[in-house]
């Protein structure tokens, strides 16, 4: 094979002198790029290796957001399973208990004893969607670490009293039916 050089010295486009010329600078290109560490950048190669940097990035944030829906949706899967195996009967009651669902009041009829239990904070109401359970406070409590959207409502039963309250002796019943 002969070289492009050899070729161009044949036909007599350039002559011996020239070529010459062109190894020398290019051998001094050389030890100049020896010497001091610099070599030609291939700008190719950069900006591929810039590209397949930020094609990992971005599958690195799919795969977190991948992983966060997979979380999120277990998540439900637990408080729904939950809320099925401790789920209480709200008795065929014919009274009226409110409470407030977000910004809207929402009603729900128990029986008395039932509302007892609501009333002292013993049974709790969980919102799945569109349906409205009752569950132990235990069990409320644990929904609420995973998801506090859902528990509507937790009674707490301890009330404390200010000391410069001049009503604290007139105590209001909870069962006040209006």
């Amino acid at each position: 094979m002969v070289s492009l050089q050899e070729q161009l010295l044949k036909a007599g486009l350039v002559d011996k002198n020239k070529v010459k010329k062109v190894n020398q600078d290019k051998s001094k290109q050389k030890k100049e790029e020896r010497r001091t560490g610099t070599q030609s950048v291939d700008e190719a190669r950069v900006a591929a290796l810039d590209i397949q940097r930020k094609n990992a990035e971005r599958a690195r944030e799919m795969n977190a957001q991948r992983d966060e829906a997979a979380t999120q949706k277990a998540i439900h899967a637990q408080i729904v399973q939950m809320v099925q195996k401790n789920r209480q009967n709200k008795g065929k009651g014919d009274i009226a208990y409110n409470f407030t669902h977000g910004t809207k009041i929402e009603r729900i009829y128990v029986s008395a004893e039932v509302r007892e239990h609501l009333v002292a904070g013993r049974l709790v109401i969980v919102c799945l969607g569109d349906t409205v359970e009752l569950v132990p406070r235990v069990i409320a409590d644990k929904i609420a670490e995973r998801d506090a959207s859902m528990v509507v409502r937790v009674n707490k039963s301890s009330t404390q009293v200010d000391e410069d309250d001049p009503y604290a002796a007139f105590q209001i019943p909870d069962d006040l039916m209006w």
